[in-house]
């Protein structure tokens, strides 16, 4: 008899998991690994149909830009009964295996109900997004990038016409807003590219320009 293939999940081969609630409607997930800790802070149902799954950059982290950017949505979504995912790499900077951990969030989510995804990364982060949007075809919903780079964004014509929103500061001193332009023109030119004129790499004067456009615009592309 044939084996069962293997999902992202065990494919990253859990030795350990243990969750805490450490705030209403928020859950701290570690799963151990021979290749690192997981991290996945879970805000909302754990059985939502409508899913958001937020990385960080290349040192990793779980609050993202704009003085905590994902947590602040991850906050409002929950209360809409979207789930948000905020994933804390295994090993960061270790592109293949940090879309895999991204992956990994996915299909758990998948498992308890997610039917429809939007992924959101920022720098580093934001390849890996469009990487998870495109590993998981009709499950994706938009994809968001936030300052990101364009390695690892090659081949993101695979999106097809998922919509994208991609941010950028004009004042970016790690990437240029040129990165962002590229990934919009692999794209194949659709979804939209908003250049922040003031802003650097971590946004942090646009927290409320990112909120209120993301709490719309996220949860429109979840049920459309």
């Amino acid at each position: 008899m044939a084996d069962t293939p293997q999902g992202p999940y065990e494919r990253l081969g859990v030795l350990a998991k243990q969750s805490v609630e450490i705030a209403d409607g928020l859950v701290h997930h570690e799963l151990f690994t021979m290749q690192g800790l997981l991290t996945i802070l879970w805000h909302g149902p754990p059985d939502a149909e409508h899913a958001v799954v937020a990385v960080g950059g290349a040192m990793g982290g779980l609050l993202g830009p704009a003085d905590g950017l994902y947590h602040h949505l991850g906050d409002a979504f929950a209360a809409e009964g979207i789930a948000t995912l905020r994933v804390s790499y295994r090993a960061p900077n270790d592109f293949n295996r940090c879309v895999h951990d991204a992956l990994a969030a996915a299909d758990v989510a998948a498992r308890q109900g997610a039917r429809r995804f939007v992924t959101v990364g920022h720098s580093f982060g934001g390849a890996v997004a469009a990487q998870l949007g495109m590993a998981m075809g009709d499950f994706t919903a938009g994809v968001v990038t936030l300052a990101t780079q364009s390695a690892g964004c090659e081949d993101v014509e695979g999106l097809a016409d998922v919509p994208m929103l991609l941010f950028h500061g004009g004042q970016d001193e790690i990437l240029p807003p040129f990165a962002s332009e590229v990934v919009h023109q692999l794209a194949g030119g659709h979804g939209e590219l908003v250049v922040l004129p003031e802003e650097g790499h971590l946004l942090a004067g646009a927290g409320a320009v990112l909120r209120e456009r993301l709490s719309t615009w996220i949860p429109d592309r979840l049920r459309d």
